[in-house]
Formats: structure tokens, C-alpha cells, sequence
């Protein structure tokens, strides 16, 4: 008798505007997994914090506006959307100034770990697909699957400012988008806490030259081969 096929914990990291979301999300469509995107919630803290007018140096004030934040996820059309509050923030925190701002908040510890607890929380089970910078480090260190995925600085900064000027109808500054993932590289690697980094047991995608389907392909077959296995 054939066994029944398992599901599976995904982690993927990776740096900033490496394409981990975009496969991330292609992965769970795929497989039919909850797919849970962490750096639209720390984004979302991010829009709070500026809306709120609060300076990052402002621990008290944060420790104040984390203590009336819920943060949540739906799903309509095959889209994720990310919930604020009550509130639907998906397109208010894609914009550069979130994006210049958003590795310093990232690094504040109190911002951490309100958030690491609450996509604890969210990868509960299996089934799920988790990105961000440290979901096989600290998040799911359980994962079944870690996959690291990364690409050059500048083609990352291509893909950002494509990606903003969709957005935004508007054109953007290369120059400006590289600088900006520069800075946010060397902070989220050189944070004291969950900094950016390859987990041991990571399966490391370099997409500089990859379509998204050959990305995908790339992933799927090696978590299908390790259920094919299962299933002899």
C-alpha cells in the first residue's frame, strides 16, 4: 500500500529584493501551502512607527505601539495581502521610504521579537511556506526545507526599482535603490539580533541568471524527490 504523502515547513531566506518573496509565493501556490510573507510585517511595523511619528531610538514608545498591534494575512485571488490592525497596508508599506527605513526598525530587539513570536505562531503545522532573514536560523529552525536564495547587488537593484516603478508609475533612481540595499545588507548581517545569515543545513539558490520558472522548478523537484523517496 502506497503511503501517504507528507507536507512540509519551508523556510526561505535570503537578502533584500533577491526574488525569495516571489518564489516563496510561487512555491506555495504550487504545493497549496500557507504561504506567510515576514518582511511585509516588518514593513508593517515600519508604516506604524512613521505614521505614529515615533523615532527608533524611541524603545518606550515602541514597546507602547507594539502592545496595540495585530498583524495578519488573507488571501483573495490568489493574492496575499497583509492586515495592520484591522486594516488592509499591503500597498502602504511597499514604497521606498518604508524600504529605507525598515532594516533599522528590523534591528530593534523589542520589534523581533514581538514578530518572531507571532510567525511562531503562524508557521504552526505543516503546510506552510515562511521567507524572510532569519526563518531557517531562528523562526523554523525545524524546517523541513531551508533554502537560501540570493543574487548580485545589482541585479537585485534592477529588480527593486522595476518592481517600485510598476508601483508607482513613476520613474526611480538606480543609484538610490543600490545604495539603499548596500545599507540594508550590512545591517541585517551585522544586527546583534537574528542577523542575516545561511543556516548549516540551507540549500543555497542563486537566481542572478534564473527565470522564475526555472526557480521553481529548481526547488519543487528537489522537495518532490525527497517525497518520492517517502512514498516508496
Amino acid at each position: 500500500m502506497k503511503k501517504k504523502v507528507r507536507t512540509y515547513r519551508i523556510a526561505i531566506d535570503g537578502h533584500s529584493s533577491s526574488g525569495k518573496s516571489t518564489i516563496a509565493k510561487s512555491v506555495a501556490a504550487v504545493l497549496g501551502y500557507k504561504y506567510i510573507d515576514t518582511g511585509a510585517m516588518y514593513r508593517a511595523i515600519t508604516y506604524k512607527i512613521l505614521s505614529g511619528n515615533i523615532s527608533p531610538d524611541d524603545i518606550d514608545g515602541i514597546k507602547n505601539l507594539l502592545n496595540t498591534t495585530s498583524i495578519d494575512f488573507y488571501v483573495e485571488d490568489n493574492k496575499n495581502f497583509i492586515i495592520l490592525d484591522g486594516l488592509n497596508v499591503e500597498n502602504e508599506i511597499r514604497n521606498l521610504k518604508i524600504s529605507e527605513m525598515v532594516s533599522e526598525v528590523s534591528a530593534i530587539a523589542e520589534v523581533r521579537d514581538f514578530l518572531v513570536k507571532r510567525q511562531k505562531e503562524l508557521g504552526l503545522g505543516v503546510g506552510v511556506v515562511m521567507d524572510g532573514r532569519d526563518i531557517g536560523t531562528v523562526v523554523m529552525p525545524d524546517a523541513d526545507f531551508k533554502f537560501f536564495v540570493t543574487a548580485s547587488l545589482e541585479i537585485r537593484a534592477i529588480r527593486r526599482q522595476t518592481e517600485l516603478e510598476a508601483k508607482s508609475k513613476e520613474k526611480v533612481n538606480y543609484n538610490q535603490i543600490l545604495a539603499n540595499l548596500k545599507k540594508r545588507d550590512e545591517i541585517d548581517s551585522s544586527r546583534k539580533h537574528s542577523p542575516l545569515k545561511i543556516a548549516e543545513d540551507a540549500i543555497i539558490i542563486d537566481t542572478s541568471y534564473l527565470t522564475i520558472d526555472e526557480q521553481l522548478n529548481k526547488i519543487i523537484d528537489i522537495i518532490e524527490n525527497k517525497k518520492g523517496k517517502q512514498t516508496k
